[in-house]
């Protein structure tokens, strides 16, 4: 059922927009608590005695794997703007799924990876929209109260780079407010930032 839902919003987007907007409003703490679940459901799924990040593994947990992304992948658009309008609330529940995505098993087949890249490829986009409303607000008060600059470079280093494109966000959008060293610790962002290229450009 939900597989059909999804379809018929991809392919009718004024559809999903009026879901969302009827559809009531989930709490961060109750949204991250469905996702655990999922996680759950795939750590007891995994075979006892082998590599986690094995191909034997992957395959017995296939199905919980994609169960998990795919609500990550419908419970994300409802945390953002323009139908989250808190940008305290898009945030919390960004740091709450970047990190189940952070436990995720690193497979060693590069192509049973792409789940997991492409689930940080997606939060990327997230987290740059969200930084980009919150920064319009209050002069960004609500990103440097909350120490959101650290969290979002921390998350951006346990995901190898792939949060990139959100980081440039940040500090274009705080400009000369944002006082965090250089992703890697590069001297210059700009240097840091041709050793991991964005995979999406954020308008």
């Amino acid at each position: 059922m939900r597989t059909v839902l999804r379809q018929i919003c991809n392919d009718h987007p004024d559809v999903a927009a009026e879901i969302l907007s009827a559809a009531p409003r989930p709490s961060v703490q109750s949204t991250l608590s469905v996702l655990s679940t999922y996680e759950t459901n795939l750590r007891q799924a995994m075979p006892f005695g082998v590599r986690e990040t094995s191909e034997y593994a992957y395959n017995r947990v296939r199905q919980q794997l994609q169960s998990l992304l795919d609500a990550l992948r419908d419970f994300t658009p409802q945390f953002l703007a323009p139908h989250e309008p808190q940008a305290a609330t898009s945030l919390a529940y960004l740091d709450g799924a970047t990190e189940m995505v952070h436990r995720l098993p690193t497979w060693e087949s590069y192509s049973q990876n792409r789940h997991k890249a492409e689930a940080y490829e997606e939060l990327a986009q997230a987290w740059a929209l969200t930084v980009r409303e919150a920064a319009k607000r209050a002069g960004g008060i609500h990103l440097q109260v909350g120490g959101w600059p650290q969290k979002l470079l921390r998350h951006n280093e346990l995901a190898g780079g792939k949060l990139d494109e959100a980081v440039l966000v940040l500090r274009q959008s705080l400009g000369l407010q944002l006082d965090v060293p250089p992703v890697y610790g590069e001297p210059d962002f700009a240097v840091a930032r041709t050793r991991h290229q964005p995979v999406f450009k954020v308008a």
